[in-house]
């Protein structure tokens, strides 16, 4: 039995794995995305979100 480390790696290996992958990087360097993350981000670490 494949470890789910494994089985992760098999994927990424894969054409639909690389397409992910592609579309997660372009993804990441939307500015809107990236405010929307660390927005999530501030959220989670209980970092005030108000900028004025």
């Amino acid at each position: 039995m494949a470890s789910v480390m494994e089985k992760v790696r098999r994927y990424m290996q894969s054409p639909q794995g690389r397409r992910n992958v592609d579309k997660a990087k372009k993804m990441a360097r939307d500015p809107r995305n990236q405010r929307k993350a660390r927005s999530l981000l501030d959220r989670i670490m209980g970092r005030s979100t108000s900028k004025q």
